[in-house]
């Protein structure tokens, strides 16, 4: 797929050091027409799959799919409901596929969807996979972390050096295929995006291993691809114990391509 001028694109992804078997999945796309790009502009999607060999995997791998398709199905929807729509329909896809299934039974994932129209972002979450903003010598998560640890924190009961480390860190309240209602973080207003700033996705792999200020600093100072690899062997130097992946979007000039969001 031949990618636009307006934006600079890296991603890899990591099994890590100490899995066999890669539970992250993700997806850069920006439809081909010319009309429905100027309503959709550019979406990438990123989800860190729980539950077995095979359940993990195939947990990721429908929300992804499953928001892509929803996200560019139809161009005259509003585009977070068309988010919205993609999380919704993902959820109940996993859950089905899980019954009807019982070796995929507790499978679930988390996703994490960025979509930039014109100067503006617009997102939607669940989960603990990352998006962050990186502008100038700035970082800052514009993701809610769902899960126990960061309720414990935002409720004053650990400091953020105790939920580094805490026991149970990585258990999640809320993810994709998980029972009960899920209803992704979606803000109605969008954010705008200035030149030069740049949009990092990443999963737990990454997050739990390598600061903030180190995601920053290898954004910042060396090329995308660049610092996708320097940030996933930090986090494999590191112990690397789960799957690592990440996504990097730096809008490249204030002159992106206009779209129907602005």
């Amino acid at each position: 797929m031949e990618i636009r001028p307006g934006v600079d694109l890296a991603n890899l992804t990591d099994v890590g050091c100490e899995r066999e078997n890669n539970e992250d999945y993700y997806c850069y796309a920006e439809p081909e027409d010319e009309e429905l790009y100027s309503k959709r502009g550019r979406l990438a999607v990123i989800a860190d799959g729980m539950g077995g060999y095979e359940g993990g995997q195939y947990a990721s791998r429908i929300a992804v799919e499953t928001v892509r398709a929803a996200y560019l199905k139809d161009p005259e929807q509003d585009p977070v409901d068309a988010l919205l729509e993609g999380f919704r329909l993902a959820h109940l896809e996993i859950l089905g596929k899980a019954r009807e299934n019982p070796g995929l039974e507790g499978m679930g994932t988390t996703c994490t969807a960025a979509a930039i129209l014109g100067n503006n972002l617009i997102y939607a979450h669940v989960g603990d996979s990352r998006l962050y903003l990186i502008r100038g010598t700035e970082i800052t998560q514009i993701s809610h972390d769902h899960s126990y640890v960061n309720k414990l924190l935002e409720a004053g009961m650990i400091t953020p050096e105790e939920a580094k480390v805490h026991p149970q860190r990585n258990v999640l309240m809320m993810a994709l295929g998980s029972r009960g209602q899920v209803r992704a973080d979606c803000p109605n207003d969008p954010l705008p995006l200035k030149a030069g700033d740049t949009l990092l996705l990443c999963t737990d792999g990454l997050s739990g291993l390598v600061s903030n200020e180190e995601m920053q600093k290898a954004v910042t100072g060396m090329p995308l691809t660049q610092a996708c690899k320097e940030l996933i062997e930090l986090a494999k130097s590191r112990g690397g114990y789960d799957n690592i992946t990440v996504q990097l979007l730096r809008v490249a000039t204030k002159d992106l391509k206009k779209t129907s969001a602005e």
